[in-house]
């Protein structure tokens, strides 16, 4: 009995796609926890004798619980929501991105090799991180005014084009939607980690699966960007710093780099304060992590299908012009003749 031939691999815009859509739905599920461990990480801790008061519209945060509670109270669920359009489309451009570099340049990789064999952690890692450079480089203007209107005071709410604005009429012009770009490309470390991660969990817990169980997916995402989180979060931490507000004690003067932000906290917070926002981060982080690739796999069926489908419309198409063409010489052919 002839063996099944198996359907050809998506091409890069087609993973790309998959991805997108699959992180698409996962970050509209978990946005709420996005805009706590944000508004948690640009706040300046609070000793207990500190008797300053807070600035004007602004509020300070003890917990994740107690984040919600006070974001419900002063600004309703909307609050909970706030900037979403603009975090979905980075969210969307950023992930199509990843994924089309990431497809191509592991294709290329795979091509050249005379003997195929499997990728190695360091391959995979400089793969993913090769991916994340490139699509951070178009993608972060987005990041920029999502982290903006994300730490808006109530009072203060911008849409999507009225806080571009402001970044770029700010002190840094046009480079400010730019901030934070050095710590984006320190931090590709971190979708490589997932990604090379998730690679190898997969060949050493599910060896020679071609399609994995959703649970199964789940399980991978959720511990490779587990671990990736713990060892980039004081990364993440300085790149929110840089892109929003500065605190009040700098009298409106931004950070100017990510090593700044990180001895500014040390020095008023504390080093541990590195790590603040990791617990609504990792929750954040598994949980989207896990919907992604459960839902990427999902979806890159669905589009192999689609493709193979379209793929037999194109050909039927092609040969019925063939058909045609021929019916036509035909015709065509007692009158050069005569």
């Amino acid at each position: 009995m002839a063996a099944t031939a198996s359907p050809p691999p998506l091409p890069p815009w087609g993973n790309a796609l998959a991805g997108a859509t699959g992180a698409v739905l996962a970050n509209a599920i978990v946005y709420p926890l996005d805009i706590v461990k944000t508004r948690l990480q640009v706040q300046v801790k609070r000793k207990k004798t500190d008797d300053e008061p807070l600035p004007r519209n602004d509020a300070h945060y003890t917990s994740s619980l107690d984040a919600i509670r006070k974001i419900l109270e002063d600004e309703g669920i909307t609050g909970l929501y706030s900037g979403i359009n603009g975090a979905l489309l980075g969210v969307t451009s950023t992930n199509f991105a990843y994924f089309y570099w990431y497809s191509t340049v592991r294709a290329l990789y795979l091509s050249s090799q005379t003997v195929p064999r499997p990728l190695g952690t360091a391959v995979e890692l400089s793969m993913g991180a090769v991916a994340a450079a490139i699509a951070q480089i178009f993608t972060i203007p987005v990041s920029v005014i999502t982290t903006r209107q994300q730490t808006q005071p109530k009072g203060d709410k911008k849409g999507l084009l009225d806080t571009g604005r402001e970044v770029f009429h700010s002190d840094d012009g046009w480079t400010g939607l730019w901030r934070g770009l050095k710590a984006s490309l320190v931090l590709v470390v971190n979708p490589a980690i997932t990604y090379g991660a998730y690679q190898r969990l997969r060949e050493l817990l599910f060896p020679g699966k071609a399609s994995l169980r959703p649970w199964e997916s789940f399980f991978l995402g959720a511990m490779s960007k587990a671990l990736a989180t713990i060892a980039t979060q004081p990364l993440i931490v300085a790149k929110v710093g840089l892109q929003s507000r500065p605190p009040p004690a700098r009298q409106g003067r931004p950070f100017r780099s990510f090593i700044e932000v990180m001895s500014y906290i040390i020095e008023h917070e504390g080093p541990l304060a590195l790590f603040k926002g990791l617990a609504p981060q990792i929750t954040k982080g598994i949980i989207v992590q896990g919907l992604l690739m459960m839902t990427k796999e999902r979806m890159e069926i669905l589009f192999i299908v689609l493709f193979a489908y379209l793929r037999r419309v194109r050909d039927s198409k092609l040969q019925q012009m063939a058909n045609a063409a021929a019916v036509r010489a035909k015709e065509v052919m007692p009158l050069v003749a005569k």
